[in-house]
This record gives C-alpha cells, structure tokens and sequence, in this order.
C-alpha cells in the first residue's frame, strides 16, 4: 500500500497544471456552496428570531375554533375567560399579554392624505402596559410617541406602511369594521406614532390600537383573540406547550397553545424551498468533479496506456493500478477541498461580520425572509466537513469509470498503443 500511495503521489506531481486547474475548478465549487449555505442560514436564524421577537412570540393561545377560522380573524371565536388565563400564566412565572386581531377598512382623507381613499389592513389591538414585555417594540419608535393604556383615538404604524400611504403623525383615519355579534362600527383615529423594526413584514403592514378601545369599539366585553407568550429562547417548546396545555384544561377545554413553528408554517415551508438551492450546489460541485477529474483522469490514462501495460505484465494487480489512479484523483479532490475550505472560510468572515445590504431590494420586495436589509452568514462546522469530504470523494467516485475503461484492455493493446 505504501508503494501505491508513493505511486499515486508521484503521478500527481507530474501534471502539475492539470491538477492545479482540476482541483481549483473543485476549490470554486465547493467555496460557493459553503458561501450560499452560510448566506441562507444566516439569513434563517434572524428571520425565525424576528418572527418570535414581532409577530408571533414563543407561544400563543386560541381558542381552537379561532384557529379552524383563522383566516377570517373570527371575533366569535375568542377567548372568554382571558384575566383566568393570565392569572395562571404568571403564577407559573411566564411573561404573557393579551391581543386582539381584526380586519378593518382603513379611510383616508384629503385634508390630510391630499386624496380621499381606502383600503383593507389588519389592525393589532394592544395591552401598552404588558406587551412590550413580550414583543421588542420598545427601541423601534421612529416618530410620535408610543400608544398609553386606555387610549381612545390612538393609532401606531409600520414605517413602510406609512411612507407608503404618505402618513404622518397628527394624520386622521376612520376603521369601518364588524365588531363581535356582526354589528358594524366606524371610529375615528388619529396617527400618534410610526416604528420601524428589523422585521419587513412588521413594517410593512403594522396597524396597532389600544385593546380597550377595540374592546369598546367591537363589543368584545373583555375578551381577545389570543394570549402571546415569551419563553427562553432555549426553551423546549413541545414540552412547554404540552405542560401549559394540561393546565388550560380546567379553564377551558377549548383553548389551545400553538408554538411559534405552528404559527409560521408557511414560511418554515418556504424556507424548506429554499434549502433546496444548497442541495443543487452541491450537485453542481459533483458536476465540476465529474467533469473535471473524468476528464483529468481519463487524459491520464490514455497518455500513460503502455506504463499500465508494462506494470501490468510485471505483474502488478488490476487492483493495485486502480487504488494508484484513485488515490491519485482523491489527491486532486484533497487539494480542491483544501483550497475550497480556506476560500470559504475567507469569504465566511466577512459574511458574517459585515454582510450584503439587500435594503434596496427588501424595501419593495417581499422574498419571504424577515430581515429587513442586511443579510449576514453563519458558521456551520458541519457544511465545512461535508465539503471537504464531498471533494474528495465525488474525485475518486467518477474516476473510477475511465480507469475501469482502461483496464479492459488485454496487455498486449496496451503495450502497442500510440
């Protein structure tokens, strides 16, 4: 064995361009897939942070005929007994506030909006005094002045949402809604504060009024459409869910405690899409070390066709050449893994440390991720190792067909061959 490594080593030195061409075309490849699963993983962990952080917290309680309907935002289907709920919540020591969620008509007028109009928004009823300890609103004010507890006529916007309709703070708008029991209602409302948080989909649709005006407004009569919770962010979410699920029981069968991966299904289906591309850089990388090393390798072959026939007829084994030629392309492969790995880990610092502004992007598209400008990487020691070992063995995987090939032939052949 020592002597077909000696072999193969010598061999690899002896076509120092081709190898060095071979294995920088590995490097490239296996450089941009470690990059794009960086950039995609970086940009999962702050979209999941942001998603807990501003719209769905650790934890959240509804009704389970809410859920059935919750595209409709049933004001029905709230729950009743919510002061009992948060009682228990925060004798068990969990951080918890009440919201209400409902569609509306927003109007705007010309006085203030220089033209008359309206359109549909989903306005977030708020408790000031708890809700801050659960969501991170608290740094994200850009204008105005926060809602207070017991507020009537106060309305806070997303930044986008208000650049988009030209609203300032002072401005008037009226909600035409259904309350509880299907009853319409319109209500006055004046602009008192615009925030601007790291999460896009926040900024861009966010219309929160004080729960005690809703409650009036709607006719909720002290109900609300859910109860969010924060936890540890290192909590185990299951068990922590299950637990607080045997304890509503006494309260009200039909409440229900949704994770925030059950309240985010849609983007956690969408993140699995994107996943997919790491998967098909990877099989690019296969397609580089199939096209290159098969070809590097089959050039070797051919060109060195009357030494295989001479060891051959010196008795060397077929399976002695053939371990020679592929320790020969895993060399190749090792120093495309090498070099890939170190480029990788290169463009992976500055990644993480500084990142891509995508701002000018994120501002008018909506790709999903909520991450509001900055897209920064993270470290994977995973990917790492399965890049260089994938280098190297997708080398000596698709060497193995033209070395094969050549070995078929008699010794004879390969003696006589040009």
């Amino acid at each position: 064995m020592k002597f077909i490594l000696e072999l193969a080593a010598k061999n690899l030195m002896r076509y120092k361009r081709r190898t060095l061409i071979t294995a920088i075309a590995i490097a490239m490849g296996l450089m941009m897939y470690i990059f794009v699963d960086s950039l995609l993983m970086g940009a999962n962990l702050e979209s999941m942070r942001n998603l807990r952080w501003y719209e769905t917290a650790s934890l959240r309680i509804h009704k389970n005929s809410y859920w059935e309907e919750r595209m409709f935002l049933p004001l029905e289907s709230s729950i009743e007994q919510s002061d009992a709920v948060l009682d228990l919540l925060a004798d068990q020591g969990i951080v918890a506030t009440e919201r209400t969620v409902f569609a509306a008509d927003m109007i705007l007028y010309q006085e203030d909006f220089g033209e008359d109009g309206n359109m549909k928004v989903q306005v977030t009823a708020i408790n000031p005094d708890t809700d801050f300890s659960v969501y991170r609103f608290k740094d994200t004010l850009l204008e105005g002045r926060f809602l207070e507890k017991g507020e009537m006529d106060g309305v806070v916007l997303g930044s986008w949402f208000a650049e988009d309709i030209g609203a300032e703070v002072g401005y008037w708008v009226t909600f035409v809604t259904r309350g509880k029991g299907g009853f319409y209602e319109a209500f006055d409302m004046q602009i008192v504060g615009i925030v601007h948080c790291p999460n896009p989909n926040v900024n861009r649709t966010l219309v929160m009024m004080d729960k005690d005006a809703a409650d009036l407004y709607l006719g909720m009569e002290g109900q609300v459409t859910s109860i969010d919770i924060l936890l540890d962010e290192r909590s185990d979410l299951g068990a922590a869910s299950k637990s607080l699920q045997n304890a509503l029981a006494a309260i009200d069968p039909d409440l229900r405690v949704f994770t925030w991966e059950d309240l985010a299904r849609d983007y956690l289906a969408l993140l699995e899409a994107k996943q997919g591309g790491t998967g098909l850089i990877l099989f690019l990388v296969f397609i580089i070390a199939a096209v290159g090393v098969s070809n590097t390798m089959l050039m070797a072959m051919f060109e060195r066709m009357r030494e295989i026939g001479m060891m051959r007829a010196m008795g060397m084994k077929d399976r002695d050449i053939l371990f020679s030629f592929l320790f020969e392309a895993g060399g190749i492969g090792l120093i495309g893994s090498l070099v890939g790995i170190l480029l990788g880990v290169l463009a992976n610092l500055y990644l993480v440390n500084v990142g891509f502004d995508f701002g000018f992007m994120f501002r008018d598209m909506d790709i999903g991720f909520r991450i509001q400008n900055v897209m920064r990487g993270a470290w994977s020691v995973t990917t790492i190792v399965k890049a260089f070992f994938s280098g190297i063995g997708l080398s000596m995987l698709v060497a193995i067909f033209p070395i094969r090939r050549a070995l078929k032939l008699d010794i004879p052949t390969c003696l006589h061959h040009q």
